[in-house]
């Protein structure tokens, strides 16, 4: 059996990948193929759990109020709920010659927890390693979206408070976009880079066309 693609949706906060992904399995979907789309963190049971933990933190003592982690403790939660996704949703998947389509992967933790958190590159490639084999998408798709533009829709999808991680300061946001720059320039056969701005089925015209060159 053929093996299925396997794309990543990567960006900061409000670049709209949840809807791209939806859209984009429609489109893949209409052309007959076989898709699964998923979310990191989460995607299997194990993993949600670790997403709310990481997005919502843990209550504190006393009537504290909910407490957050660190970057390093962060980095090593992704990496446990990453390396299960993995093993239980994403290589089957592909394996059955499913296309999956992962609202961000890997490259979220290098741009928050490394370039946002401070942590090396070579330590977060490191923990992939260790839990997922260093698995990587056969394409990235990098939805880039200019903070005024992603400023409004935070503001419509956020109407109940952002998560601990959304909710960080405007300079951890920004070294996270920087990071995921960074990354697209490094390796350009590997990242498909997006022009967010315009309406969600223009957006999702462009990726299409992009998926279409690397074919």
């Amino acid at each position: 059996m053929i093996r299925g693609k396997f794309i990543a949706l990567e960006g900061g906060e409000g670049a709209g990948k949840s809807t791209q992904s939806r859209l984009l399995a429609e489109a893949l979907r209409a052309q007959g193929m076989d898709v699964v789309t998923t979310r990191e963190p989460g995607g299997t049971a194990g993993a949600e759990a670790i997403r709310a933990l990481l997005l919502h933190g843990v209550s504190g003592e006393s009537g504290e109020e909910r407490q957050g982690w660190g970057a390093r403790a962060e980095a090593l939660l992704f990496a446990a709920a990453r390396s299960d996704h993995v093993e239980k949703l994403i290589r089957p998947a592909l394996e059955r010659g499913a296309w999956v389509i992962c609202d961000r992967f890997l490259d979220s933790s290098r741009a928050y927890q490394g370039g946002g958190g401070g942590l090396s590159d070579a330590d977060i490639r490191t923990l992939h390693e260790i839990g997922s084999a260093g698995m990587l998408p056969d394409i990235t798709v990098l939805i880039e979206v200019s903070p005024d533009i992603a400023a409004a829709r935070l503001a419509l999808r956020d109407v109940d408070g952002s998560d601990l991680i959304g909710g960080r300061e405007a300079a951890y946001h920004t070294r996270v976009a920087q990071a995921f720059a960074r990354f697209a320039e490094a390796e350009p056969d590997r990242f498909a880079r997006i022009d967010g701005d315009g309406t969600p089925q223009e957006t999702c015209e462009r990726i299409l066309a992009a998926l279409g060159e690397r074919k």
